[in-house]
């Protein structure tokens, strides 16, 4: 497959020969239009010409025409011709020139008209004499050569002469055009060779930028470079919005790839604990005698080990459907009061085993369009991450406000906080702070539920948002566009993704 490089020579090459063909063109009809005006201008001229010296004559009260004995032996009648010194007068005209007379005799052949050979004169007489006088000026072609006649018949009266007739001859002329024709079959191949040269080399100066770049994408792309970037050099053309662009891939590239090999990292440990602990148990109860209390114990602790891998691998699976856009929600009208409700008093029963007091300040009627499974799941979640983050003593409210701008869900919690470095992270999967959330505490969890909240509001067309400060607790609030109730059909108020109202306080 041929280069951009050679395809735009060989486009511009068809461009030069389609301009120069047409200029060409174009030069060469002017030229021929001109040289016809100027043929008709001469012949013109001689005639008139002609016509002012026989005037001149007439007007010194000479004779213009004499008359000619006829040959000897002939019986024809006298000839009239111009007379010697019109004669010589006229033989001055270096062009085809015929005086004729009244009845279309003519009085007088140029030298020119003489030369020619007998056939020739006497279809050019022919010519001539059929010519009237408003004729214009038209081409007529002999024997050898092609003629431009013109006809003036303006002669004073009081003479034999009627009209002038003159011819040039229309090879006798400035050669321009045919020289502009050689010259272009000449130097139009030459202009076009030096054309395509010079456009193959501009050609490879533009895209030499082009090809750095390839070869700067195929040293990043290599999956290990992906820390570098392409130069951005400013000059605001297309190649800068292309580096810029491809930087931007890059950068999402590497987050990507961070992501995967921290997923990956993230899920080996998950996934290898509780392994760890279920072959230890399985072991200890095969060893232990039948039916004992240890044999029971191991059991049971295999048992819990079992309950958490396979909600691990629920969590990973969920997530998995959803970033290929496989996991089907359900729309239809929700109505989440009596949800939140419900969500209150199993954090109510919660809140009692951890030490802490659980209340719901403000919940409003709100209905939404989605899959109450979900949003259920999605309130739970913030809930459950209030409660084990919450030391004994504190204190959990749970919100539910329907504004003009959407229905706002939010769970508020007197906890441990979360670090202004970790709080942009707490949406990534398997993210857990060091300090709060490390695998070995019993605050230890997978680090997928915040993950799968937010999948969640976004399949809805809403967000979810956080605010904390380490010491002092968390807000985390969900807004969702709300729809009409009591009309039967979902309206959708505002368009998804707007926030919720500002909380303060913390």
């Amino acid at each position: 497959m041929a280069s951009i490089r050679a395809r735009l020579t060989g486009a511009y090459a068809i461009t030069m020969v389609a301009t120069v063909a047409a200029l060409g063109t174009v030069l060469y009809a002017a030229q021929q239009s001109d040289r016809a005006r100027q043929l008709t201008r001469q012949a013109h001229e001689d005639a008139d010409l002609a016509v002012r010296i026989v005037g001149r004559v007439a007007a010194t009260g000479e004779p213009v025409t004499a008359t000619s004995d006829p040959l000897l032996g002939s019986s024809s009648e006298a000839i009239h011709v111009v007379t010697p010194a019109l004669r010589n007068v006229l033989e001055g005209l270096p062009d085809y020139v015929l005086v004729l007379d009244s009845g279309g005799r003519t009085l007088y052949n140029s030298f020119a008209v003489r030369q020619l050979d007998a056939d020739d004169q006497v279809q050019l007489s022919r010519l001539a004499i059929a010519m009237s006088a408003s004729a214009p000026a038209h081409p007529v072609r002999l024997s050898d050569r092609e003629l431009l006649l013109a006809v003036n018949a303006t002669v004073p009266g009081g003479t034999a002469v009627a009209r002038v007739v003159a011819g040039v001859d229309l090879a006798s002329v400035d050669p321009g055009p045919t020289d502009l024709r050689t010259s272009a079959l000449v130097l139009a191949p030459l202009v076009v060779l030096l054309s395509m040269v010079g456009a193959y080399v501009i050609a490879g100066r533009a895209f030499r930028p082009v090809d750095i770049i390839i070869n700067e994408v195929q040293a990043i792309s290599d999956g290990r470079s992906l820390h570098r970037r392409l130069a951005v050099d400013g000059a605001g053309d297309e190649l800068m919005r292309l580096n810029q662009t491809l930087n931007e891939m890059i950068a999402r590239l590497e987050t990507s790839f961070g992501a995967l090999r921290r997923f990956t990292a993230d899920a080996s440990h998950e996934l290898k604990t509780p392994l760890t602990v279920l072959r230890a148990d399985v072991e200890r109860a095969m060893s232990a005698p039948p039916q004992s209390t240890e044999q029971m114990i191991a059991l049971e602790e295999a048992l819990q080990e079992t309950r958490r891998m396979a909600d691990l691998v629920d969590s990973l699976l969920t997530l998995a459907r959803a970033d290929e856009g496989r996991f089907d929600v359900v729309r239809e009208p929700v109505a989440l009061e009596p949800l939140v409700r419900e969500v209150f008093e199993s954090a109510v029963i919660l809140g009692e085993d951890a030490g802490l007091i659980v209340s719901m300040p403000v919940v409003e009627a709100a209905t939404v369009l989605g899959d109450a499974p979900r949003l259920r799941q999605l309130c739970m979640n913030l809930v459950m991450n209030a409660v084990k983050y919450t030391p004994r003593g504190g204190r959990i409210d749970v919100s539910l406000s329907h504004r003009l701008d959407g229905v706002t869900f939010s769970v508020r919690d007197t906890g441990v906080g979360i670090a202004a470095t970790d709080l942009p992270h707490i949406f990534e999967r398997f993210w857990r702070a060091d300090r709060v959330r490390s695998r070995g505490s019993e605050r230890g969890g997978f680090g997928l539920g915040l993950a799968i909240s937010q999948w969640i509001a976004q399949a809805h067309g809403g967000s979810i948002t956080a605010t904390s400060r380490l010491g002092r607790g968390s807000i985390f609030t969900v807004h969702l566009p709300g729809v009409g109730e009591g009309t039967g059909a979902a309206v959708e108020l505002v368009p998804s993704g707007m926030s919720g109202p500002t909380v303060t306080g913390i």
